[in-house]
């Protein structure tokens, strides 16, 4: 017999060999007739498990919202700025970048809104600015911020003038080159609504006179925590009434865990904007706070008065929860202590608050 011959038959003594390699070995789905191939089942044992990423832990902690932060700020005084919010002004540019947003009435049954900044950077333009009322110049000094505005009333010029104000006035002060007025808004809304400023202005002209850290025993006090206190009733909307003109619209926005913030303002329902295109503003914490509001005798204006220091009654929403709270604030150059039934302090959620100052009189509702 040949060598080819030879080959031959080899090859074929080898072809079975081959043929059950190929197919899987032994036991393998495939080597029965007619079945198809099923991938082999993994070792579940030998998986290690995925752990999620760890939260970041902040070193410091924000004083006015309770977030934790890398840098401590704690020690810097907050910029007080004053927004229009007349119907024709809306909306505000910069308003959802503030820490707290205080919102009191004014003359006429308008309002405004004062947003205090703890750090300013970043916040970009700012507006549109106004005038300052006397109260709202106390709740900036019991924030020890530098206060920002376009005029004020006669009794606001007396604070300044007898509480020594840390402030820049973009109508009667020195600043011009740190505000402008906006074409778009002068054309539609009018001159009075019009003055925009930004943080990069204010950061880059502050006076170098003026005191930029708090004093070494200043202390805004207010504590925080991830997790509402016990008690409370579940409540998802609150209506808070200024006046005929203006109420206050608040959403519980369970996904986001956020109060969406609205008003009924001059006949209309509107969503508080954000004019630099941020979309509706949400809060963390709503608080309403009860005070003696009235008009001032013999002001031609119809200016009011409003009582931002003493004690009185209050509500604080968050998480979804109402809380019937009490206030305290012994002196203006102290900031509002917020307390419990017991006259404790309350925490507040983490987040922004936005805070209505109101008459005893108001029939705020909530469902």
């Amino acid at each position: 017999m040949d060598k080819r011959h030879w080959k031959t038959l080899i090859c074929f003594a080898l072809l079975p060999a081959l043929l059950v390699s190929c197919g899987g070995g032994k036991g393998s789905a495939s080597s029965q007739p007619g079945s198809a191939s099923l991938p082999e089942e993994p070792d579940v044992s030998a998986i290690a498990p995925v752990e999620p990423d760890p939260e970041p832990v902040h070193p410091y902690v924000h004083p006015l919202t309770g977030e934790g932060i890398d840098v401590d700020i704690s020690g810097r005084r907050p910029i007080a700025i004053m927004f229009n919010n007349l119907k024709q002004a809306l909306p505000q540019i910069g308003i959802s970048k503030a820490d707290v947003l205080y919102e009191v009435v004014a003359e006429g049954g308008i309002t405004r809104i004062m947003g205090v900044y703890q750090d300013l950077e970043g916040a970009g333009d700012l507006g549109s600015i106004r005038s300052a009322r006397d109260y709202y110049v106390s709740l900036a000094v019991g924030h020890d911020a530098v206060y920002i505005h376009a005029g004020g009333s006669p009794q606001a010029y007396d604070a300044f003038d007898n509480w020594g104000v840390t402030r820049i006035d973009f109508v009667n002060g020195p600043y011009g080159d740190m505000c402008w007025r906006d074409p778009e808004r002068k054309k539609t809304a009018g001159l009075e609504h019009s003055l925009l400023t930004s943080s990069e202005k204010i950061l880059d002209q502050m006076p170098s006179r003026f005191r930029l850290d708090h004093e070494e025993d200043y202390e805004v006090g207010w504590i925080f925590s991830q997790d509402p206190p016990a008690g409370g009733q579940e409540v998802t909307s609150l209506k808070v009434p200024f006046s005929k003109y203006k109420t206050g619209l608040f959403e519980y926005a369970e996904a986001e865990g956020r109060y969406l913030v609205a008003q009924h303002i001059d006949g209309s329902d509107l969503p508080v904007l954000e004019g630099a295109g941020g979309g509706q503003l949400a809060v963390a914490n709503v608080l309403v706070l009860y005070t003696d509001v009235a008009q001032i005798k013999g002001d031609s204006a119809g200016r009011m008065d409003v009582r931002t220091t003493g004690r009185g009654d209050g509500l604080l929403l968050r998480d979804g929860r109402l809380y019937e709270i009490r206030w305290q604030r012994d002196d203006r150059n102290d900031c509002f202590t917020f307390l419990d039934g017991s006259g404790d302090p309350i925490p507040l959620g983490v987040g922004t608050s936005y805070i209505d100052i109101v008459s005893t009189k108001a029939d705020v509702t909530w469902g």
